[in-house]
């Protein structure tokens, strides 16, 4: 499998629920496990971000969980990349 160094994704109300949330992770633990960088996991129904990503070694570590985050910034892997969320979470 190919991975991304960053992905981005966005659940949908279709997502919601045990099952499709799961589903979610399930990509982004794969995505990570085969060398992306950093993952975003949008949740909209509860504000809330899951961030994907390794140590300093690239080594995969838990999911960081943001609620109520207006702003993502990808740092130092990506200078100067950042994301608003305020639309997001309205819609």
């Amino acid at each position: 499998m190919l991975s991304p160094d960053l992905l981005v994704e966005l659940a949908s109300p279709s997502d919601e629920g045990p099952r499709g949330l799961a589903a979610l992770r399930r990509t982004m633990a794969a995505y990570q496990a085969n060398g992306a960088q950093l993952g975003w996991l949008l949740i909209p129904e509860q504000q809330t971000v899951e961030i994907w990503s390794g140590d300093a070694n690239g080594e995969p570590q838990q999911p960081q969980r943001l609620q109520w985050a207006t702003t993502l910034e990808a740092g130092e892997r990506f200078p100067g990349l950042s994301l608003e969320l305020t639309e997001i979470w309205e819609s």
